[in-house]
C-alpha cells in the first residue's frame, strides 16, 4: 500500500474569503493530494486546512500554500482573537497509513528548510519534530506572537530552526512539524466575560495542572458577544472530548454561567466521538467495531 500523510496547516486569515479560496485551489493545483476540509473564522481570524496524498505531494501542497499565504497576508495589518506569529501560523503533518512518526519528522524537516531557503520565512520545528525541550509546546514557541517575534529571534536560546534569526517583515515566522492527531475543540459560555472564559482555560490546561493533553485560551467572539474556551486536544485517546466539556462545565458553574453550544473544527476520529457516545449514553458491552454500520460499508 502507498503510504499516506495528512497535513493540516493554519493560516492567519478567516475574513477574507478570496484570500481562503486561493490557498484552496493552491493546494488542489498538487496533483496526488486531495483537500478534505476548509474552514475560516472571523473572530479568530483564521482558517484551517486538512489534505491528506503521498509525502511527496503533502510536501509540495505545503510548501505552495505557505508561499500563497506569505504573497496575500500582510501580518502587520493582522487582528484576530487566536494567537498567530505568521501568514502561515502552523504545518503539522500527521502519519496516516504506511508511514512513521519517523518519516513525518523527517519531511516536516525538509519543508522546513525549504520554506526558509525559497521564502525566507524563519521557521521552528515543533512538536515531535521539536530539536528542543522547550520548542515542543507551540505555545511556547508562540509567545509573544508575531508583534514580539522580532526581538525573540534575537535571542540565541530561540534562534530559529531554519532561516536567519530575522522575522519575515509581513509574513512573520511558521512552525512546522509532525504530531499525532489533534482536535480543536472549541466550547462556548453565555457570557461576554473573557476573563471567565480566560480562568477556566487555565484551570482545564495541562501546564496550569488540568487535563493532561489539554491545552487551552480564553477568546472572544465579537460578533455573537460570548466568551470562548478554545482548546486543541493533543491526545483524545487519553483525555476525551467530554472530559474538557465537563471540567469546563463544572468550573463555569462557580460564576453562574452555562455552556451554550460546542464545535469542533476540521475533521475529527470517528473514535473520539464514539467515545464521547459511550459514556453519555452509558453503554454496556458496547463495541465499535462490530455495532457500527458505518464500519461495514467502508470495509
Amino acid at each position: 500500500m502507498n503510504p499516506i500523510v495528512e497535513c493540516i496547516p493554519n493560516f492567519s486569515e478567516g475574513r477574507r474569503q478570496e484570500v481562503v479560496e486561493a490557498i484552496a485551489d493552491t493546494i488542489r493545483s498538487v496533483e496526488g493530494v486531495r483537500l478534505l476540509d476548509y474552514s475560516a473564522d472571523k473572530n479568530h481570524n483564521r482558517s484551517v486546512f486538512t489534505f491528506i496524498g503521498n509525502p511527496k505531494a503533502v510536501a509540495e501542497a505545503a510548501f505552495l500554500s505557505c508561499k500563497k499565504a506569505a504573497e496575500l497576508i500582510d501580518m502587520t495589518k493582522h487582528k484576530g482573537e487566536h494567537p498567530r506569529m505568521g501568514a502561515t501560523d502552523v504545518i503539522p503533518f500527521v502519519p496516516v497509513r504506511d508511514i512513521t512518526v519517523e518519516e513525518c519528522i523527517e519531511l516536516s524537516k525538509k519543508v522546513g528548510e525549504r520554506i526558509a531557503e525559497e521564502l525566507s520565512i524563519p521557521v521552528f520545528l515543533y512538536e515531535d519534530s521539536a530539536t528542543k525541550p522547550e520548542r515542543k509546546n507551540l505555545a511556547d514557541i508562540r509567545k509573544g506572537q508575531f508583534e514580539k517575534m522580532a526581538e525573540k529571534l534575537k535571542d540565541p536560546q530561540w534562534a530559529p530552526d531554519f532561516g536567519k534569526p530575522e522575522i519575515h517583515p509581513t509574513a512573520g515566522v511558521v512552525a512546522v512539524g509532525a504530531r499525532k492527531p489533534l482536535i480543536a475543540y472549541n466550547i462556548n459560555l453565555d457570557t461576554s466575560d473573557i476573563k471567565i472564559a480566560d480562568t477556566i482555560a487555565k484551570l482545564i490546561r495541562e501546564r496550569s495542572g488540568g487535563l493532561k493533553n489539554v491545552r487551552a485560551i480564553g477568546v472572544m467572539l465579537e460578533d455573537r458577544n460570548l466568551a470562548q474556551v478554545s482548546i486543541n486536544m493533543v491526545d483524545y485517546e487519553r483525555t476525551a472530548l467530554y472530559r474538557a466539556f465537563e471540567m469546563v462545565k463544572m468550573e463555569a458553574r462557580r460564576y453562574g454561567v452555562n455552556i451554550v453550544g460546542s464545535e469542533i473544527v476540521g475533521l475529527t476520529p470517528m473514535k473520539a466521538l464514539i467515545d464521547v457516545a459511550e459514556y453519555y449514553l452509558q453503554l454496556e458491552n458496547f463495541d465499535s467495531n462490530k455495532q457500527i454500520l458505518e464500519n461495514y460499508l467502508l470495509q
